[in-house]
């Protein structure tokens, strides 16, 4: 073997290894490093509130305080209404248990009348034992306790946040210093645009979240829904997840909505019909003259990225990822020898070649 090739076989060794290790620490360090990118996502958040304070002359320690005190009030706001939602499901899971049984033995029974359930499919799909109790709490209470879990660590995400607030401030400043005028321009003017891309993307698409979850909180409180607060909640954290998510937080409520009102087909198709138009009309309308190109990303890289980060962190790892690959994306985007990166990450071109001719003229 050639020194040309062995080199090339020790260099692609290498990378290997550091690609498992890497895996293998984020997998063991996940209590400290899950709480760290839940705090990025805050602290980009929460940066223009910053920013915005120490434009009417507060002191920078004491505009962090203000944020602090800021996010803990918002977070104690909404643990206390989604926390006692979800306590208030949980306790009401045996009685859905027994009309589920009910609308699953109605289902069958019409199945049967109109020819479609035979034997085969009645012994390979028994929806009596899809709506055992057991099986539905054990869902539930797997679910709901991921979600829950994004309340824990709060006092190591506040650490954080302190951290990476007092950061920003002063990044492009040591930046300035270290280097040459010419090349530290250059370097902080890149990490300029890297904030401002992210700061716009985390911003937004929070934002537009948060507006799809209080359409969903209106459209099931209208109509009489049973826990509208937690599903409203879980509208809000699904849509970090593309399709995916808003089939989630769709079929959640209906199915909710199906059985609290018995006998009654009319409601809850129209709450079906109702929350489709709202998750159309955010994602295919809204997000694209938000976010423009920064949600960008190739369908497949999304399937992948889901499967990583939810293996690696579970549903929270999942609600995670796309924030996290569109930060990649951003940041890769910037620099000449990673911006191919970039473009290979995204599944619409046109928006980019578009982009760069403006920027060029």
């Amino acid at each position: 073997m050639n020194d040309g090739k062995q080199n090339k076989f020790l260099t692609i060794v290498a990378a290997l290894f550091l690609v498992g290790f890497a895996f293998y620490l984020m997998k063991e360090l996940q209590s400290v490093l899950l709480p760290f990118f839940i705090a990025v996502i805050v602290s980009f958040l929460f940066e223009p509130y910053y920013e915005w304070l120490k434009k009417k002359h507060i002191p920078g320690g004491l505009a962090i305080l203000i944020v602090v005190i800021t996010i803990v009030i918002l977070s104690n706001i909404t643990s206390v209404f989604v926390l006692t939602s979800i306590n208030s499901f949980t306790s009401e899971i045996p009685k859905y248990t027994e009309r589920t049984k009910v609308l699953a033995a109605n289902i069958t029974n019409t199945l049967q009348s109109w020819g479609f359930f035979n034997n085969y499919l009645k012994e390979s799909l028994n929806l009596s034992k899809l709506a055992s109790g057991e099986k539905i709490t054990a869902i539930a209470t797997d679910f709901f306790s991921s979600i829950v879990s994004i309340f824990g660590n709060f006092v190591l995400v506040l650490i954080y946040v302190i951290f990476l607030l007092s950061e920003f401030g002063s990044i492009r400043k040591r930046v300035l210093k270290a280097f040459s005028a010419e090349r530290s321009r250059a370097i902080a003017n890149i990490l300029t645009d890297i904030f401002t891309d992210v700061k716009k993307y985390v911003v937004g698409k929070t934002l537009i979240n948060v507006a799809y979850g209080i359409i969903v909180t209106i459209i099931l409180w209208s109509f009489g829904v049973d826990f509208f607060i937690v599903w409203g909640f879980l509208a809000f954290m699904m849509a970090f997840i593309p399709n995916i998510g808003s089939l989630i937080s769709t079929f959640f409520p209906f199915l909710t909505a199906l059985i609290q009102f018995e006998g009654d087909f009319t409601r809850p198709i129209i709450i079906l019909v109702l929350m489709i138009l709202a998750a159309n009309l955010i994602g295919n309308i809204v997000e694209p003259k938000v976010l423009g190109d920064r949600l960008n990303l190739s369908p497949i890289l999304l399937l992948l990225s889901l499967i990583f980060w939810g293996y690696l962190w579970g549903l929270v790892g999942m609600i995670l990822s796309v924030p996290i690959m569109s930060m990649i994306k951003i940041i890769l985007g910037k620099f000449d020898q990673t911006r191919p990166i970039s473009i290979l990450m995204s599944y619409d071109v046109s928006d980019i070649r578009r982009r760069k001719k403006t920027q060029t003229v």
